[in-house]
């Protein structure tokens, strides 16, 4: 099986195989620019994905190797949150840092299976919860005055549930 090799943003090198490596449309896209043929030795560097980070992408990518491609139409399974496989759902069990992480890594590769499963956990953890409960969760300040808070609330609350 013809392999790649894919180097992170501090210095280390994966070799993958072929196939695998495709489920990245950037690295699919940089391939075929560079033209590349599946023998050669070139190291594909990837700047924006640290060793750690590309490490989870690819056992990701690789439990995920037969997947059917995602399609445009996905449209209602997108709005969904409710559909993490568990085996997504054990892999993702991982602290915040590394979560938005996998974020940034699959935004910048072009994964969008691996996008959408991140971005529906980190849903998961916002639906439900307050705006201060919200805060507590993702560490962020809150810099309104009360003043201004209750301005938005006031301009918010026809989507407020009764």
């Amino acid at each position: 099986m013809p392999m790649i090799k894919l180097q992170s943003s501090d210095g280390e090198v994966f070799q993958v195989d072929f196939e695998i490596a495709k489920a990245s449309v950037t690295i699919k896209t940089m391939v075929e620019d560079l033209g590349l043929e599946e023998e050669d030795e070139e190291i594909v560097p990837l700047p924006n994905v640290n060793a750690g980070i590309l490490k989870k992408v690819i056992q990701w990518a690789t439990y995920h190797k037969d997947d059917p491609p995602a399609t445009e139409d996905d449209e209602g399974r997108e709005k969904r949150t409710d559909d993490i496989s568990s085996w997504d759902a054990d892999f993702l069990k991982v602290d915040q840092g590394t979560l938005f992480e996998l974020i940034l890594a699959a935004n910048y590769l072009d994964i969008k299976g691996l996008l959408d499963v991140t971005c529906k956990t980190v849903a998961n953890m916002i639906k439900g919860k307050t705006p201060e409960e919200i805060r507590k969760t993702f560490n962020i300040k809150n810099d309104f005055s009360p003043a201004e808070e209750e301005q938005v609330r006031k301009e918010n609350e026809w989507c407020e549930e009764k």
